[in-house]
């Protein structure tokens, strides 16, 4: 008897876990013994449930993907986490990466990808797979390069901020998302704009949509 590998997955929406719920299954060596459905949830289910790896999505409401990684890491630098995700920019990988997680994959990635991407993480490995850490720099000027590394120097909770303020949402509405003071939002967006050398939100979103972060 092998011991199969114990995953939890992290998605806000049903539809998407009971989907790669389904796609797992087909795989004797695996099983899922819980979801989420939000950041929050997902830190208290690692922490009771203690997974082989969690399979988590970064875009959800709450505190959000990546800042669930790094309280994660923060407290078990052991923890085994793959991201899946429809962003497949190189500041995302980059940003999920620094934050803990020790792989990443797209959610539209066929499901012999997502075993792959499990199985090595789970045997000590990492994961990115093929063809994502080419999708930014192929046809990029320098001043687009630029801006890749210095959203990479933001932190994980400034890059949430950035791209929902980048998306139009406002400081309040962020903060309501975010379960932060609108004091809090405020600050983030001054340090944001300071490390990108922006004035303004229009500034900031013409950034986001030059790196391919948010849809016109």
């Amino acid at each position: 008897m092998f011991m199969k590998i114990k995953v939890i997955l992290v998605d806000d929406h049903a539809v998407v876990r009971a989907g790669f719920k389904m796609l797992l299954a087909t795989d004797e060596r695996i099983e899922v013994i819980a979801e989420a459905e939000r950041g929050e949830e997902a830190m208290q289910l690692y922490n009771t449930k203690q997974p082989d790896i969690m399979v988590m999505d970064i875009s959800m409401p709450g505190i959000g993907g990546l800042e669930a990684i790094r309280r994660i890491y923060a407290r078990d630098s052991h923890a085994k986490i793959l991201v899946f995700s429809v962003h497949n920019e190189q500041v995302f990988i980059n940003q999920a990466i620094k934050a803990g997680a020790k792989g990443f994959i797209s959610k539209n990635s066929a499901a012999d990808i997502l075993v792959d991407a499990i199985q090595k993480i789970v045997n000590g490995g990492t994961y990115i797979e093929a063809g994502l850490t080419h999708t930014v720099n192929q046809d990029n000027n320098a001043r687009q390069v630029d801006h890749h590394k210095i959203i990479d120097s933001l932190s994980s909770r400034e890059f949430d901020v950035f791209l929902l303020l980048a998306k139009g949402k406002t400081a309040h509405k962020i903060s309501e998302e975010l379960c932060l003071s609108y004091k809090t939002i405020a600050n983030y967006s001054t340090q944001i704009k300071k490390k990108l050398n922006v004035a303004t939100v229009a500034e900031l979103t013409h950034i986001a949509l030059l790196s391919g972060m948010v849809n016109p």
